[in-house]
């Protein structure tokens, strides 16, 4: 009975894989090495290498830590805890482990990281019993041992990607695997790969983009999050464009606003916000043109910064004379505006030399746009997002050529060309207009709702010349100064015009205002009453 039980116990034994693995026999050809592998429970690969060199001769042997891999990676090994038991020594470096032996019989041991690969649920340990060498090795015999029974193992011989087979490749009962090759020639190598079931190790194979210009562009785990993130960035982009064109698109009904503060002798103007009379354009539409010039020289005139006076003639003209210099009170657009009519200290001009010259809204755009970012009614100047995505899609293109030379990595280039391209096409479409901006709209139409609910005859007679003068350069912005101006005309007596007609005159005729903000729009090239409206 105790003979039967020692028995079993011995097949046991006999048939746990692991545990088969002995040191490996001593070779007795010169030239010859006997190998053991074995793979631990953590997933490394212990190797022990018995090699016969002939008496008065060297061996080297030179194991590359980075091969290449498919799909322009590479694949990356780990020596560690090398011991020489013999007349040798080792190197270790980065990129290559070497071994040199002398004359006799030498064991080498050193631990493999980085062996054991998982595809399709299985697990392939792969290595080079022997490669690399200087010299010929007339018989390398090896065996292999894991915590289970292979699946399948496959071993090649001969130069490198040689498919010809070794001469035996085994897998014994007891689960131990047995490798032997003949005649290797210096530099030939040969390679083992074994089949291990599902989860039988960690698997711990290191594969990184090969140092080359396909394997830049491989991608990676840090690559993969930053695609991650720009794919979320552009969700989280498109719902908040989505939402602010429609805030923008609609922005409600008109705002009920007051033009006079105080009351009689007191009263005083204030438009919504302090909003400029040129600037009301801007923020209705997004487009500024003649019109906004136009109510800007109007103002400059209601302001006493100009004189208004008509030149008799064949044709009407009228003259712009410098009544008071640009001061603190007036914005850079406004100013801007004022030097582009009289210049270098120019005292008139006449509304025919400035259509002669050609001088229109674009030479004062830049200061209009300016000085509605600078309110933060506009979040930015339009067209200055989509020059930025341009020039970040020149940094991206830069960037990527760069990783691509250098450390890698090149893709995180190719999401900044994609970042700078989304933001110069999206651009078209993101409104410029910010939420004081839409609510600074709505107040403008409440503004046109009180110029057309007011009745001149209801405004005391103290109040009327002051609103209807500062009242006029917003009229004409919205297309209404007609309507207003003909409202105080009906009146038996009209408020004066104190910023026009001669001063040696008496009161100029109300209906001459209108003429006059008809023809400043004609010369700065006029447009369609009511265009801002309906934009």
């Amino acid at each position: 009975m105790k003979i039967c039980l020692l028995v079993g116990l011995l097949l046991v034994l006999g048939a746990a894989p692991a545990g088969a693995q002995s040191e490996p026999q001593l070779p007795t050809l010169p030239n010859s090495a006997e190998i053991s592998l074995k793979v631990e429970r953590d997933g490394a690969l212990s190797v022990v290498e018995a090699v016969s060199v002939p008496s008065e001769a060297t061996m080297t042997r030179r194991v590359p830590l980075r091969t290449a891999a498919p799909h322009a990676r590479d694949r990356l090994i780990g020596i560690r805890d090398v011991v020489i038991e013999g007349a040798g020594d080792s190197e270790l470096t980065d990129d290559e482990f070497t071994i040199r032996l002398k004359g006799g019989t030498s064991v080498v041991r050193y631990t493999v990281d980085g062996a054991v690969a998982e595809a399709d649920g299985l697990l392939r340990v792969g290595w080079q019993v022997a490669g690399g060498w200087d010299t010929g090795l007339e018989l390398v015999r090896a065996s292999f041992a894991a915590p289970a029974i292979p699946n399948a193992v496959t071993c090649y011989a001969g130069p490198e990607g040689s498919r010809a087979h070794c001469g035996a490749a085994q897998i014994a009962h007891s689960g131990l695997t047995r490798f032997s090759q003949q005649n290797l020639a210096a530099g030939q190598r040969m390679e083992i790969s074994v089949e291990l079931p599902g989860g039988t190790v960690p698997a711990n194979a290191r594969l990184e983009p090969s140092k080359t210009f396909a394997g830049a562009f491989v991608l990676t785990a840090p690559v993969g999050w930053a695609w991650g993130g720009f794919a979320l960035a552009l969700v989280v982009g498109a719902v908040a464009l989505v939402l602010l064109r429609r805030r923008d698109e609609q922005p409600g009904g008109a705002l009920p606003v007051r033009l006079l503060t105080g009351k009689d002798e007191q009263a005083a103007f204030a438009s919504p916000d302090g909003v400029l009379p040129g600037q009301v354009g801007i923020v209705l539409s997004g487009r500024a043109d003649a019109v906004d010039l136009a109510a800007t020289v109007v103002d400059l005139a209601v302001r006493n910064y100009l004189w208004v006076s008509e030149e008799p003639g064949e044709l009407t003209d009228w003259r712009l004379v410098r009544r008071n210099p640009p001061d603190e009170q007036l914005t850079a657009f406004e100013r801007a505006v004022f030097d582009l009519l009289l210049p270098d200290g120019r005292e008139s001009v006449l509304l025919s030399e400035i259509q002669s010259a050609g001088i229109g809204i674009e030479a004062v755009r830049g200061a209009l746009h300016d000085s509605v970012v600078e309110r933060r009614w506009y979040s930015r100047r339009p067209g200055r997002l989509t020059r930025a995505g341009l020039r970040i899609c020149g940094y991206g293109l830069f960037l990527t050529v760069l990783l691509a030379l250098t450390v890698g990595y090149a893709q995180l280039g190719l999401i900044a060309i994609a970042a700078g391209a989304v933001l110069a096409v999206a651009a078209r479409w993101l409104p410029v207009r910010t939420g004081a901006g839409v609510t600074l709209h709505r107040r403008l139409l409440g503004v046109r709702d009180v110029l057309l609910a007011t009745k001149a005859t209801a405004v005391p007679k103290l109040e009327r010349e002051v609103l209807l003068s500062r009242a006029l350069p917003y009229a004409l912005a919205l297309g209404e100064q007609e309507h207003w101006v003909a409202g105080f005309a009906g009146l038996k007596g009209p408020p004066k015009i104190y910023w026009y007609g001669r001063e040696a005159d008496g009161e100029t005729e109300i209906a001459r205002v209108s003429d006059f903000t008809a023809a400043v729009v004609g010369t700065f090239a006029a447009t369609r009453q009511g265009r801002r409206l309906k934009a």
